[in-house]
C-alpha cells in the first residue's frame, strides 16, 4: 500500500499542492515552520479522518479562506481514489467518485501509522489516550469494532443523558442499560483478547530501543471487574449523584510497567519517549502481521530528538518497509536528519508551504 498522490487547497499553508509520491522513503527537509508537519497531517487526515495534532478542521483551514479539500490516489488492492471537503457549512467525502455513507465502508482504504512528540500523552497522558490507541488498533484491524464503539457511544449518551433528567425514566434507563451491557461486554472481551497479543510486540520494540535496560510489562486495567450489569446495578446511587455512567469500557485503561513500576509516575523522560515510540513501532508491526503488508510510516521529527543508541533501535523498522516496498514519509531540518538513512532516500524541499524535489 503507498500514496501515489496528493492533492492540498487551502489546507494549512498550502494553497495548493499537487505532487507524485513513489514507494520507498521521502524525507521532508526544512526549517520549522514552513509546512512539512502539515503534509504529514494531511496524510493521516485521509487515513483516519482525524489529525494528530487533536485539532478540529477550521484549524485546518488556511488562513483567510472558507475551506480546505484534500485529495489523494492510494494504490493497494487495485487504486482508489479520495476526496475530501471541509469548512463550516459543508462536509463531504468520497472515495472512487462515491460519497461515503458508512466510515466502515471507507477506513482501511489507507493505513498509517504516525510518530509525532504528541505520542508522549501514550504514557504520561489520561487513560483516555491509552484507550483511543486500542480503540484504533481494534478499529485498523477487525472491521466489525467501529460499529460496535460507535453504538456503544450512542447508547452511553442517551443513557447519560436520561440520568440528567431529574426525574429520569426507568423504563427507558433500563433499556439503555440492556444494550450498554451487551455492547459493553463485547468491547471488553476484544479489548482483554488483543493486549496479550500486542504485548510481546511492545516488549520487543522497547528491548531493542533501550537495549534491554528495563523489563516492560502491559496490563489491561478494564472497569468492569466481573459482571458489568450488577456493577451497574451497584453504582446506581453514585450514578444520580454525579448524573452519569461511572462504570465501563469508557472508562478502562493499559498500565505501562517498567521493572513493575508505573511508567508515568517512575519513567524517566527518555524512558516514556523511548515507550511512545516503542507502542507505535509495535503498531506498525501488528498491522503488518495482520494484513500482510506495512502501513504508511509518518515519522514527524521523532529521529532527531533521539540518541544514535535509541535510534538505532527504529531503523529495523524502516528497513523492513523498505523491503516490502512500503513508504515513509519523515520529516526533519537539515541539521538533524540521521544519515544512517542515507541511501536510498527521495528528498524533498519545504519552504513556505511549497514542497519540491531537493
Amino acid at each position: 500500500m503507498h500514496l501515489a498522490r496528493l492533492r492540498l487547497r487551502d489546507f494549512r499553508n498550502y494553497a495548493r499542492l499537487d505532487v507524485a509520491f513513489s514507494p520507498g522513503f521521502h524525507l521532508l527537509l526544512g526549517n520549522n515552520a514552513q509546512g512539512k508537519t502539515n503534509v504529514l497531517e494531511s496524510i493521516y487526515l485521509l487515513s483516519t479522518l482525524r489529525s494528530f495534532r487533536g485539532v478540529g478542521g477550521a484549524q485546518m483551514v488556511r488562513h483567510g479562506q472558507k475551506g480546505y479539500f484534500v485529495g489523494a490516489t492510494v494504490v493497494g488492492q487495485g487504486e482508489h481514489e479520495i476526496r475530501m471537503y471541509w469548512s463550516a457549512t459543508e462536509r463531504s467525502l468520497s472515495l472512487d467518485n462515491r460519497p461515503v455513507r458508512r466510515l466502515t465502508d471507507y477506513l482501511g482504504t489507507l493505513r498509517t501509522v504516525v510518530f509525532c512528540t504528541e505520542d508522549l500523552q501514550l504514557v504520561k497522558g489520561t487513560a483516555r489516550a491509552r484507550r483511543r490507541f486500542m480503540d484504533l488498533l481494534l478499529s485498523q484491524t477487525q472491521p466489525g469494532y467501529l460499529p460496535l464503539l460507535q453504538r456503544y457511544a450512542k447508547a452511553l449518551r442517551s443513557r447519560n443523558a436520561l440520568l440528567k433528567r431529574p426525574v429520569p425514566d426507568e423504563a427507558a434507563l433500563e433499556g439503555f442499560t440492556r444494550e450498554l451491557v451487551a455492547l459493553g461486554e463485547e468491547i471488553t472481551r476484544r479489548r482483554a483478547e488483543l493486549i496479550p497479543r500486542f504485548s510481546p510486540l511492545v516488549q520487543l520494540a522497547y528491548r531493542r530501543i533501550s537495549h534491554g535496560s528495563e523489563e516492560l510489562r502491559m496490563e489491561y486495567q478494564p472497569s468492569v471487574k466481573r459482571d458489568f450489569a450488577i456493577e451497574l446495578a451497584q453504582t446506581r446511587a453514585r450514578e444520580r449523584s454525579y448524573r452519569m455512567t461511572m462504570v465501563g469500557p469508557h472508562r478502562d485503561d493499559v498500565q505501562l510497567l517498567l521493572n513493575e513500576r508505573s511508567a508515568a509516575q517512575f519513567g524517566s523522560e527518555g524512558q516514556k519517549r523511548t515507550l511512545s515510540i516503542a507502542l507505535k513501532m509495535s503498531q506498525a508491526e501488528y498491522l503488518t502481521d495482520v494484513h500482510g503488508s506495512p502501513p504508511v510510516l509518518l515519522i514527524d521529527d521523532v529521529m532527531g530528538e533521539l540518541d544514535a543508541k535509541r535510534r538505532s533501535g527504529l531503523l529495523p523498522l524502516l528497513e523492513r518497509a523498505h523491503q516490502a516496498r512500503g513508504q515513509v514519509f519523515m520529516t526533519a531540518t537539515e541539521e538533524n536528519w540521521p544519515s544512517e538513512l542515507g541511501r536510498q532516500l527521495q528528498r524533498w524541499e519545504v519552504v513556505s508551504g511549497i514542497l519540491k524535489r531537493a
